[in-house]
């Protein structure tokens, strides 16, 4: 099966290839001085980056697509050549892109092949297919848009075109996908957020720092409530640790050399901003970095005092706010922020108990997923581990790596986790699983991580008195279920279309009198189900009933209550769902049918 997949991937790999270099002959016929720079393949298509004299526009895609097409069917294959470099530098004389990637190729000692596809001929590793006009079968393919880019992804350098395309091995895979980004267009978390009244991300305030309302705080809320519920049931303790901390724990965690590409830089905390203002030097100079991690905190609160076997394992949770660094055009909504609040945890244990330890975690992962609308059909699992030919950017020795590897994906096969190995993508101080969900139209987030880890506790000098009275190390795992609340809202928002279950939503009931005689009987309502612990609001505004229920359900508001003359003389109310007239319910009947719902999470 894993095979089949890997042959169907090299295969459209080499389909989108050849679409990238079909675009470059285009632009070339319909744009001769354009310069064409590098065209690589990426998921669901390709893309070119050139330089244009005159800037192109996205209308002008179509013609540059009717291009392709005429020039497709000459293609019945390509041809390789290895040239020179003096072959090579002289046929691109005129494109200074190309000339610096030959020199590259150079440099490595790289042969440098130039592919012939027609009349058209480019700089190339190669990897195309075998027949493009045959294998290229129309309505597969599609022009998609235009961005621009910074050659070589560098600030620094000059801003290009980028035209990106979409690639299929058939029309209806392409349609498919076509339908689920305009899905996706409809659910994006950014644009329901600002809708539905939940956060905002302000200049003033900061890139990448979100401000929760007060609709979205509270489904922060309830979703912090739920998880801080179910680790105390699950035998958690729960700790708090500040925002920042000194130089000097950062240096003996590791981070401050291993991880410092996504830290930011000291502050000054021996002296004031004043001083700071008036260029005076601090008396005696003390170092914080704001936390990009909580692990380092939990690891000082366990050597506080000293602990025996007896007291191991030790679980200890906290929904604690970090800060990384990212690049401000790369930051997104709330999927890519600067700073997040991890449902961070940290399980210090002995060796013996490592994995059950792993497989409780695992069970409570899955539990949460669950809990939440998805399904184990939804999950996938990558067991990342070290780059055995690059040690220089990982922390501990080859004895503690290969244990701590061996362990996770034993216990990711008796778990009989859908699980794939990633080499290279390891924490710096250990392996790890991740966990990333499908949401309803099948894109995939990264939520959960489960990471092993021995470094930590030999860099701390952590210890405990075994059953011998020998002072022994214990080992670490660090694990964070949503991954940040930030992202996994994020997804929610989008999996749900902003129409959150009955249990999830900050407003689960709008009450809609129809006017202000109605008022009375509605508040003695709200009143009643405020008592229940349901989440209502009335709608006291001087709008139609009509308007007030095409307000209440733009609001994915999950029931509506209608209370007119009828409904005040029979005590009873009229429910309507957000899609549907459900009926007339005396208030018992209507908190059985919310309780009995929000119990079963739905």
């Amino acid at each position: 099966m894993l095979k089949q997949e890997n042959q169907d991937k090299l295969k459209i790999n080499k389909i989108r290839h050849s679409l990238a270099h079909l675009l470059a002959a285009a632009v070339l016929e319909i744009y001769p001085e354009a310069k064409p720079t590098i065209g690589p393949v990426i998921e669901n298509g390709f893309y070119y980056d050139f330089e244009f004299k005159s800037p192109i526009k996205e209308e002008d895609l179509e013609k540059i697509e009717r291009k392709m097409k005429e020039i497709l069917p000459s293609w019945e294959k390509f041809e390789e050549k290895e040239v020179s470099n003096k072959e090579a530098k002289e046929f691109f004389k005129d494109n200074q892109y190309k000339l610096e990637l030959i020199e590259d190729l150079e440099k490595a000692k790289e042969k440098i092949t130039f592919y012939t596809f027609g009349k058209f001929i480019d700089l190339c590793r190669g990897s195309h297919s075998d027949k493009p006009n045959k294998d290229i079968k129309d309505g597969s393919w599609k022009l998609d848009r235009v961005a621009g880019a910074y050659w070589r992804g560098d600030e620094k350098n000059k801003m290009l075109t980028r035209i990106y395309g979409l690639a299929f091995e058939s029309k209806d895979e392409l349609e498919k996908y076509i339908q689920n980004q305009e899905e996706a267009k409809k659910r994006d978390h950014r644009k329901l957020g600002k809708e539905l009244d939940l956060f905002h991300i302000d200049e003033m305030v900061g890139a990448g720092l979100p401000l929760w309302h007060p609709k979205g705080a509270l489904l922060w809320r309830i979703i912090e409530d739920f998880w801080y519920q179910k680790h105390l049931e699950n035998d958690y303790d729960l700790v708090r640790t500040p925002h920042i901390g000194n130089r000097i724990l950062w240096e003996t965690s590791g981070h401050w050399g291993f991880y410092n590409k996504s830290m930011y830089p000291p502050m000054e905390a021996g002296q004031t901003l004043e001083d700071k203002q008036k260029n005076k030097k601090a008396e005696v100079s003390e170092e914080y970095l704001l936390k990009p991690m909580n692990c380092p905190f939990h690891v000082e609160i366990y050597k506080n005092n000293p602990k025996s076997y007896r007291d191991l394992p030790m679980r200890w949770a906290e929904c604690g706010t970090v800060y990384r660094f990212e690049k401000k055009g790369e930051l997104s909504g709330l999927t890519r922020v600067r700073g997040f609040t991890q449902d961070d945890a940290h399980i210090i244990c002995r060796k013996d108990q490592v994995e059950d330890e792993l497989k409780k975690v695992i069970d409570f992962t899955l539990f949460i997923y669950e809990s939440f609308g998805f399904e184990m059909k939804d999950v996938k699992v990558y067991l990342s581990l070290r780059d055995p030919n690059d040690k220089e950017k990982y922390a501990g020795n080859d004895l503690g790596w290969k244990f701590t590897e061996e362990v996770l994906r034993k216990v990711a096969k008796e778990k009989k986790l859908d699980f794939t190995e990633e080499i290279g993508e390891a924490a710096f101080y250990g392996p790890k699983l991740d966990f990333k969900i499908k949401d309803v139209i099948g894109r995939e987030w990264q939520c959960s991580t489960l990471q092993f880890d021995f470094n930590l506790p030999e860099r701390f000098d952590m210890l405990f008195v075994n059953e011998k009275g020998k002072n022994e190390r214990p080992y670490m795992l660090h694990r964070a279920l949503f991954g940040s609340f930030e992202r996994f809202i994020g997804l929610l928002i989008e999996h749900y279309a902003g129409a959150f279950p009955l249990w999830l939503s900050p407003v689960q009931v709008k009450i809609l009198p129809i006017g202000e005689n109605h008022f009375e009987y509605a508040r003695e309502v709200f009143e009643i189900l405020k008592t229940e612990g349901i989440r209502a609001e009335v709608d006291k505004s001087n709008e139609s009933l009509g308007k007030k229920i095409h307000y209440a359900k733009q609001q994915k508001t999950p029931y509506l209550l209608v209370i007119g003359d009828k409904e005040v003389e029979s005590k009873e109310i009229t429910l309507e769902s957000r899609t549907k007239k459900v009926g007339l319910f005396s208030i018992e009947k209507l908190l059985n049918l919310f309780q009995k719902e929000i119990k079963n999470k739905k």
